[in-house]
């Protein structure tokens, strides 16, 4: 399967989590490329200001998975503009996740994922699945295992 890994990575943690699913689903025999959405201000915090410089394409992927850190208990707000530019993601496999520094989901994590979802809904999209990543928690490493183990094992399951 061709496969994007769409993310907005401000730290370079989301990005970390990124690198480690790609090289799994590339040892898996899937076609991976990461792209990075970038923002003329990456420190803008309301979405509809946001200037994107960085816009993927992904029309040419069979599944695409969304990335994002969370900013001020949300979802970025470049994540959350370049979503919500996005066209349709009808017929796409879908799989989200989020980075975020504190310690446990319900400190921003879980609405950071439920504005990623309605956003990707609100484009006709189904969620196959989500992961959050808490960047202070000591299971860290387990979450990020998790999140690729899922994804690995929904891709292969279905592909």
């Amino acid at each position: 399967m061709k496969i994007g890994i769409i993310i907005h990575s401000q730290t370079g943690n989301t990005l970390s989590v990124a690198e480690k699913l790609q090289d799994k689903l590339i040892s898996e025999g899937h076609s991976v490329n990461i792209q990075r959405v970038t923002a003329v201000d990456d420190g803008q915090m309301e979405p509809s200001k946001v200037q994107l410089r960085g816009i993927p394409e992904i029309s040419s992927y069979d599944v695409l998975i969304f990335g994002a850190p969370v900013r001020g208990f949300s979802l970025s707000a470049v994540m959350s503009a370049y979503l919500s530019q996005t066209r349709s993601l009808k017929e796409k496999k879908i799989f989200c996740y989020t980075t975020q520094f504190f310690p446990f989901p319900a400190m921003g994590g879980n609405r950071a994922m439920e504005q990623m979802k309605n956003i990707c809904q609100s484009k006709g999209a189904n969620i196959d699945g989500t992961g959050i990543v808490n960047w202070s928690n000591l299971r860290r490493g387990k979450m990020i295992k998790e999140i690729i183990d899922e994804i690995s094992g929904l891709l292969s399951y279905q592909g």
